[in-house]
């Protein structure tokens, strides 16, 4: 039995799907005011406040869930906010109030407890086998020269700021970097995007993992609004890390790109 934390968008009903279409029975412990009713209701769930981790648990043990994955964005709550239950205050004991500094280091203190707990972590990416990004491209439209050092210069920027936790995505044009991600997420900042474009040839979003990144549970993602996002912000392609970016309905996003002329392009880092 597979047991699944649910933040929000489509990925948990994705994972939960090619779970049963594999023969594996499931549980979604959806967390509210995340995880959307409609994605979690073909399956069997229950819905959770974010800091009853206790209840959560024990709602996996009775089930016999010995497998856990985490998918869907959670906006990262501060340790005061949480309101834990009692085993979950007990959980949280173990965490620690430096691991909410950032969102890996937390993330793979989540992921040490679930272990010592008894739980095999897995990424989403093990039970959804072809959701990773491939190399080279995937559109009609193609990234010239210019486009090209944007993205070098992205990654170059994106490992200095992963290294220290900050967003997993920024926008540059013309070498410019424009703007970065921070906990507001990729497609709020896309939406400041056309406020400081620049003349001239468009800016490029570029989407990579952080170098330390906890690959169980936060691998970047993009789906098709970060698409239509990129699209009306005006930029003219989206380059993500292959191997270890997710990609949510890969043919609409394909659709989507090649609709507006944008491209998208998998990239080694």
């Amino acid at each position: 039995m597979l047991g699944i934390i649910a933040g929000g968008g489509p990925l948990p009903g994705q994972v939960a799907a090619a779970a049963q279409a594999a023969g594996r029975g499931v549980f979604i412990a959806g967390l509210k005011g995340y995880a959307a009713p409609e994605v979690l209701s073909p399956f069997p769930h229950k819905f959770y406040r974010l800091g009853a981790i206790g209840a959560m648990i024990r709602a996996f043990r009775d089930r016999d869930c010995r497998d856990l994955v985490m998918i869907g964005p959670v906006r990262r709550p501060s340790f005061f906010s949480l309101r834990p239950d009692a085993d979950g205050a007990r959980l949280l004991g173990r965490i620690g109030k430096a691991a909410f500094l950032g969102d890996d280091g937390l993330l793979a203190a989540i992921v040490r407890v679930l272990s010592e707990e008894g739980f095999r972590v897995l990424g989403a990416h093990e039970i959804m086998t072809d959701v990773l990004a491939p190399e080279g491209l995937l559109t009609r439209a193609q990234p010239d020269n210019q486009a090209m050092a944007d993205i070098k210069r992205g990654v170059e920027v994106l490992k200095v700021t992963g290294a220290a936790d900050v967003g997993q995505a920024c926008v540059v044009q013309q070498g410019l970097v424009l703007a970065l991600e921070t906990v507001e997420g990729t497609d709020a900042m896309l939406a400041r995007i056309a406020a400081v474009m620049r003349p001239g040839p468009a800016g490029v979003l570029i989407k990579i993992a952080k170098p330390q990144q906890e690959r169980r549970t936060d691998l970047p993602t993009v789906g098709p609004d970060t698409v239509r996002h990129a699209v009306n912000a005006g930029l003219r392609g989206v380059a993500f890390e292959s191997g270890t970016t997710i990609l949510v309905n890969r043919m609409q996003l394909i659709e989507i790109a090649d609709a507006a002329g944008v491209f998208l392009l998998g990239i080694r880092t």
